[in-house]
């Protein structure tokens, strides 16, 4: 079953922790998001391995924007 981290605001990629391949459980952190000098951690939703991650750091990310897919 595949899981899909999104963004929960409009924000610029500030950091992509995790990569493609990597093991994760629930609520690991897979990027760091950063608007208004805030940093927010988007978290795994489930557990599992990371398979595609469609952003790049400095992209600016839309409210429901994919950060993450988890299988």
């Amino acid at each position: 079953m595949m899981a899909e981290a999104r963004a929960e605001i409009v924000a610029n990629v500030w950091k992509l922790v995790a990569s493609v391949g990597d093991e994760v459980a629930v609520g690991d952190v897979l990027a760091v998001l950063e608007t208004m000098k805030m940093e927010i951690p988007v978290p795994s939703p489930s557990a599992g391995t990371v398979i595609e991650i469609p952003v790049t750091e400095g992209q600016i990310v839309q409210e429901g924007d994919v950060i993450a897919v988890i299988e």
